[in-house]
């Protein structure tokens, strides 16, 4: 009964309702295809940030994944990692590059001043913007679904209303045999429009929460490396001695 309804509301469609409601149909087909693709790409990237944390907290050496080369596709948390741990070898040793003699060049090497851990900082700052950014991205396909679906579809249906309108007056017929059509195949589009709307409103709300709380994840685990940084490898300066 409803799909016959939508099947007569769409025949009786003006040709600008039946372009709304390509429109619509097109704005479904992007929303719904980066809602599934930001889903799958958060879940991948969530495992690989707990991966990567087990291995990083198994050790009490900050530099011990960096050293080792490993590395982690798609988990924003090492992209921050790498960042500030690249960052502090060339701080450190003045190159970035690891091999063999990494180890031993890192615990002879000094210490690093509070000026040099400023732009290790930095560097973890500028990953965690690089990460929100990814994170973030075509989350605007959402939100344009969202406000734009439901008035697209009700300019169709004011547009389809007084098109019919216009005939009716035209015909001098005002019965509503004459008027039920036109009606009809207006409302069609504020119909398709919140079902467009809709799914995209609940996609966006999960996703947007999701986001928030694996920059959250990123932010603290940026603050929580810092402090290893700086307990390990900077030269606080000695305090003067008590008289």
């Amino acid at each position: 009964m409803i799909a016959s309804g939508l099947v007569y509301a769409f025949l009786e469609s003006t040709i600008e309702g039946k372009l709304i409601l390509v429109a619509l149909f097109l704005a479904s087909i992007f929303s719904w295809s980066v809602m599934v693709t930001k889903f799958r790409y958060l879940n991948f990237c969530k495992r690989q940030n707990s991966r990567f944390l087990a291995v990083y907290h198994q050790d009490r050496q900050p530099l011990r994944v960096y050293e080792d080369g490993q590395h982690w596709e798609g988990s924003n948390i090492f992209e921050i990692y790498e960042a500030g741990a690249t960052e502090l070898a060339f701080q450190m040793l003045g190159a970035v590059d690891v091999d063999e003699t990494f180890a031993s060049r890192l615990q002879t090497a000094e210490k690093i001043t509070p000026a040099q851990m400023r732009a290790v900082q930095a560097a973890m700052e500028r990953a965690v913007g690089e990460a929100a950014l990814k994170l973030e991205s075509q989350m605007i396909v959402l939100s344009t679904a969202v406000s734009g679906a439901p008035f697209l579809g009700l300019l169709g249906t004011v547009w389809g209303v007084m098109d019919a309108f216009s005939g009716i007056a035209v015909a001098g017929n005002a019965n509503l045999a004459a008027m039920a059509p036109g009606i009809s195949g207006s409302l069609i589009t504020t119909i398709v429009g919140l079902l467009v709307a809709i799914p995209a409103m609940f996609g966006y709300n999960f996703l947007v929460t999701t986001v928030r709380s694996m920059l959250v994840q990123a932010d603290n685990f940026a603050a929580e490396f810092s402090s290893e940084i700086e307990h390990r490898f900077v030269e606080l300066g000695t305090r003067r001695s008590q008289p």
